[in-house]
């Protein structure tokens, strides 16, 4: 038996927008990329750790210092992950503050003003990378994100 529902799961207070704001979904991000930055880590970890002790036997010492890579990878990975998370999240609510509007621009901002910041310990040529590649990410993003919507738009123009 398939359940459907064509009403909403959930009780909105009156005037509440049905969309969650960036500021919500701040949470989700940042947990989300802490998570698979722990995730790829330990896999990581793990390729090294065998990769490192091919050469000793199966015992307790080789188990221990691949247990250790795994968790120093893992930890790493959900370290870096989760601050840039957090610096693109900050920066997105703070922009979205600042103009009053919820829309890409935002979004790509958010991603190269992230880049600038994370990569300033490299000085002017470290902080332009870092942009480029936040603005780089963020504009992918941004284009996969309304891809159906660029498409229709194209296609009722042709027509």
């Amino acid at each position: 038996m398939i359940l459907r529902s064509d009403t909403d799961e959930f009780i909105l207070p009156t005037g509440a927008n049905k969309t969650r704001g960036r500021f919500e979904l701040a949470f989700f991000t940042i947990g989300g990329c802490c998570m698979t930055g722990a995730a790829f880590g330990a896999m990581n970890g793990l390729r090294l750790g065998l990769k490192e002790t091919q050469n000793m036997a199966w015992s307790k010492p080789r188990n221990v210092q691949i247990l250790n890579m795994v968790t120093r990878q893992g930890a790493l990975w959900a370290n870096t992950l989760g601050s840039l998370a957090l610096l693109y999240s900050a920066f997105g609510v703070i922009i979205e503050k600042t103009r009053g509007a919820e829309d890409d621009l935002n979004t790509v901002a958010a991603g190269t003003m992230t880049g600038m910041l994370y990569k300033c310990t490299g000085g002017l040529r470290g902080v332009a990378r870092g942009g480029l590649a936040g603005l780089t990410l963020t504009s992918l993003y941004a284009l996969y994100n309304n891809w159906e919507h660029m498409k229709g738009s194209l296609l009722q123009q042709s027509l």
